[in-house]
């Protein structure tokens, strides 16, 4: 395993995020890096300066930031398969009005019975705004998201606008023309060139029709001019394509809380998953007298271990029923993919393998490698028994969270019957425990405890309505509620509010 205290490039970290966010997007992996090579050709091509070639770089490849703001809801919308809907009407949605009609009609429902998919598109065509906020959701989590990573003030506006068009009718703003930051227009243009080019079409046709409607003329005659051939972006290509010097992330346990927080914002039953299991694991880990190197290996470990989780739909996630041996098989797939996306940096491949353990049983029944006890690392086997303890002891679609005792009594029996290991487990339960004990610290924002229970229950998907039949309150109240947390944490979205409470760790 490499050294926890390894040093972070901010470019491997933010093209590792592109990868994930590639799966989020329902896009294969590396469609954010081959993006990011085009935009830097761009900004070259305009005689950007460096550092505006850095932030163009960096919002290419994290432009998709914010995907998982609505992805539960797009999942409803859509008929459960969030990914394949935004796969089908990405080449669409920067174009008219009937080309997104057209799309949307298509992709909604897709492979469900007819009678179905109608009822579905009937309910998108009405109202095509997610309940979470839509593109000004994923603009406004992208944007709170880039600031704690770190990013330059610059990156941060470019993702706070992201879906802008020139003809100024883009969200969230309405940004028009040279208004728009020009690390959004460029990384606009650039995506949707690698996307064409992806699918066997000639990207210029495409390019002219909306050149001076949604793309900046000058970004789309420079393409024309430097007709860039399609291929693989490189990861090494990626790197090179920084200017140097190149920047190092500062504060790396800060940044990986910051990429936890993007992966549980997918659906409201993870929301605050991942930070959980990084606390109880590294507790646990202490407990058991584990060195201060491996213990910030398993909570780093433990803030990403999900990361493939994006990777699958939300309709999955999100069932309240029995999983069909298809969707388990889909399920299965997500430690597979957390490795996929962790072992292409190598600043954090060395936290890929023990990521992408927490399925592992120590009976071989487990996944994605379906190891043996020898075979799971001391690290895993405290990684695998903090994963069971977070999600029993949270809600989940089929089930209320479980009391502290009566998870215990779960944990027990699997490690009864050779699946969790005794020693790992003991001390989970013992940091669980602990954990109870914490003294509640004061809130947040200057929020009341009241707003704070209201908080709460809208980061995890409620209504305004279920808000007040759980708090007995008139919903016209929760809506007030609702106006000033909005105005005190300074967001604009249920998403927003969301990821603010998963931040300051209030999804207890």
């Amino acid at each position: 395993m490499a050294p926890a205290d390894a040093r972070l490039p901010v470019t491997e970290l933010l093209a590792s995020l592109s990868l994930a966010t590639d799966l989020g997007t329902g896009q294969p992996l590396g469609h954010g890096l081959s993006t990011s090579l085009l935009a830097v050709a761009v900004a070259n091509e305009l005689g950007c300066h460096p550092e505006q070639i850095r932030h163009v770089q960096q919002v290419a490849l994290i432009r998709f930031l914010g995907c998982t703001s609505d992805a539960s809801d797009t999942a409803r919308m859509a008929g459960g398969d969030e990914l394949a809907f935004m796969r089908a009407f990405a080449p669409a949605h920067l174009g008219n009005t009937t080309e997104a009609l057209r799309a949307m009609v298509g992709a909604v429902g897709a492979g469900q019975p007819i009678h179905r998919r109608a009822r579905l598109i009937a309910a998108a065509v009405v109202n095509p705004v997610s309940d979470s906020g839509g593109l000004a959701a994923h603009c406004e989590v992208g944007a709170m998201l880039a600031r704690r990573l770190g990013l330059d003030h610059e990156v941060i506006a470019a993702l706070d606008h992201a879906y802008e068009r020139w003809d100024g009718s883009g969200e969230p703003a309405g940004l028009e023309g040279e208004d728009i930051p020009l690390e959004t227009r460029i990384a606009v243009v650039a995506r949707d060139t690698d996307l064409f080019a992806r699918s066997g079409q000639d990207p210029h046709e495409i390019l002219q029709a909306r050149r001076g409607s949604a793309y900046d003329p000058d970004v789309v005659d420079v393409i024309d001019r430097i007709r860039p051939e399609y291929r693989e972006a490189e990861w090494a290509d990626v790197m090179e394509a920084e200017p140097r010097p190149s920047k190092q992330v500062e504060d790396i346990d800060r940044a990986l809380e910051a990429v936890a927080d993007y992966v549980d914002l997918k659906s409201p039953w993870t929301r605050g998953h991942s930070p959980r299991v990084a606390e109880l694991a590294e507790t646990a880990a202490r407990s058991a007298g584990l060195d201060d190197s491996d213990r910030r290996s398993l909570r780093r470990a433990g803030l990403v271990h999900d990361l493939g989780r994006v990777g699958v739909p939300s309709g999955i996630w999100d069932k309240p029923g029995p999983l069909a041996t298809a969707e388990w098989e889909e399920v299965r797939l997500h430690p597979y993919l957390t490795d996929r996306v962790l072992s292409r940096c190598e600043s954090l491949a060395g936290l890929s393998e023990l990521a992408s353990s927490h399925h592992e049983r120590a009976d071989g029944s487990g996944y994605h490698r379906r190891l043996a006890h020898e075979q799971i690392t001391a690290l895993a086997r405290f990684l695998a028994a903090s994963d069971v303890m977070a999600a029993l002891t949270s809600d989940r679609p089929h089930r209320g969270a479980m009391g502290l005792d009566e998870a215990a009594q779960v944990i027990k029996t699997e490690v009864a019957e050779g699946r969790l290991d005794g020693e790992a487990a003991a001390r989970v339960l013992e940091a669980a425990g602990a954990e109870e004990k914490l003294p509640r610290e004061g809130n947040p924002g200057g929020l009341t405890d009241r707003e704070v229970e209201v908080l709460c229950l809208i980061a995890k998907g409620r209504t305004n309505r279920q808000v007040g039949d759980e708090l007995f309150i008139s919903t016209k109240t929760v809506g007030r509620h609702v106006e000033n947390i909005y105005a005190k944490i300074d967001v604009s979205t249920r998403a927003g509010a969301a990821l603010y409470a998963m931040e300051h760790r209030l999804l207890r």
